[in-house]
């Protein structure tokens, strides 16, 4: 069966991930109550019990709010880097030391036949990353929380068969909005979050031949619409020679109180 995932929520009020293949499960994130991510798996018929291990990104609250419960509840392990550690010790309550697994910035765990990659990110957390998911030669990657897309980044997640991008805001809309300028000059610093703009631009540089769907990822509620995500971005594509097509390429969407449904990139 290969690689597949669904992506329970996405956002700033919480975020939370599945990957599976043949042999394994597991939860990239936990920013939601144990109660409604495990609401949301039981919609995707899953259960957390299912899971070998939990993976975290960085240590905002959009992305640990239930982590401390759900690893407890179901005697999961969390792998994190040093410093994320650091950090999630101060807020998720005591996890067993035994569960405590470091997964060190660019290094890869292999868990059965799934390989999953870190790499780093530029955001304002500790030491934030993305993953990397293999099967095979089936690629997954996820970045979201990106102040920018670096070289580094773009490296590590070019010739993904999908892709989860960050797609967080419109400029004109943030520059307009309601939050004050200190927030705002944040976000849209190098260590804050990637426009719907800085997506398209990025995308151009890291799609391949093999890239088949693009989900748009971590989307303001206050200023984006999936709708203008998914036009902004279509039309920088197309700016630049890409085609979308449900055949070919196209892009996706990711919700902020429901999950998506499973999608496996192996076609058969």
């Amino acid at each position: 069966m290969g690689l597949r995932f669904s992506i329970l929520a996405s956002g700033s009020t919480g975020n939370a991930m599945v990957v599976a293949n043949d042999e394994i499960k597991v939860l990239i994130d936990a920013g939601l109550s144990a109660k409604k991510i495990e609401q949301l798996l039981q919609e995707r018929d899953v259960t957390a019990k299912d899971f070998d291990a939990i993976l975290v990104t960085h240590e905002h609250a959009d992305h640990i709010k239930g982590l401390g419960a759900v690893a407890r509840k179901y005697d999961l392990p969390i792998y994190a880097n040093e410093k994320t550690w650091e950090e999630l010790n101060k807020q998720i309550g005591i996890i067993a030391e035994d569960k405590q697994r470091v997964l060190e910035t660019g290094a890869a765990l292999e868990m059965g036949s799934l390989r999953i990659e870190s790499y780093g990110i530029s955001h304002d957390a500790a030491e934030p990353v993305g993953y990397c998911f293999y099967d095979g030669e089936e690629k997954l990657s996820l970045a979201t929380d990106l102040g920018y897309m670096s070289s580094k980044v773009k490296e590590k997640i070019e010739d993904s068969d999908v892709l989860i991008l960050e797609s967080n805001h419109d400029i004109e809309l943030l520059r307009m909005g309601k939050y004050p300028w200190n927030i705002k000059r944040r976000i849209l610093s190098d260590i804050g979050h990637l426009s719907n703009e800085a997506a398209g631009e990025g995308l151009c540089d890291v799609l391949s031949s093999r890239t088949k769907r693009v989900y748009l990822a971590h989307l303001s509620r206050d200023h984006n619409m999936m709708d203008l995500a998914r036009m902004t971005v279509g039309n920088i594509l197309q700016d630049n020679g890409i085609s979308l097509s449900e055949e070919r390429l196209s892009l996706k969407d990711t919700y902020y109180d429901r999950a998506t449904p499973w999608d496996k990139l192996s076609e058969d």
